[in-house]
């Protein structure tokens, strides 16, 4: 991926500005140095990362939706009610289990995936990742 483009096109645009309905970021500026350390209040898995270092960057926000970019070293946590979203792993490697089903996904490289509002479960990040999120709330 060289560049991500975020697209707003829904209705429930609250802007108080011009209203900015696409924004383009090249992916060098998703260079660790370029990111804020989350650790502690985690934008995607809420309150923290059980410990798990993590970072990222919202180049997108506006309204109910966010668009960045978001690393972790390996580690795992649970995530009690996590946001709506949608990602797209760039590098590593991590598992997601969902705690009602018990069900595990491998995600790698170019693996797209969409969670529900609430979603709860494990996250287990085997090789570190960077993965670029819509979160919409």
């Amino acid at each position: 991926i060289h560049k991500v483009w975020a697209v707003n096109a829904h209705d429930r645009v609250e802007e108080s500005g011009p209203v900015v309905r696409v924004r383009v970021d090249h992916s060098m500026n998703f260079a660790r140095q370029f990111l804020m350390e989350t650790s502690g209040k985690d934008i995607l898995y809420g309150s923290n990362t059980g410990g798990v270092a993590s970072a990222s960057k919202t180049f997108y926000d506006v309204g109910p939706t966010k668009v960045g970019v978001w690393t972790c070293e390996a580690g795992s946590f649970y995530v009690a009610s996590g946001t709506r979203q949608w990602f797209h792993v760039v590098e590593g490697v991590i598992f997601i289990t969902d705690e009602i089903e018990g069900i595990s996904k491998r995600c790698v490289p170019g693996d797209t995936v969409v969670l529900s509002a609430g979603w709860s479960g494990y996250v287990d990040v085997v090789e570190p990742v960077k993965k670029i999120f819509t979160v919409a709330e």
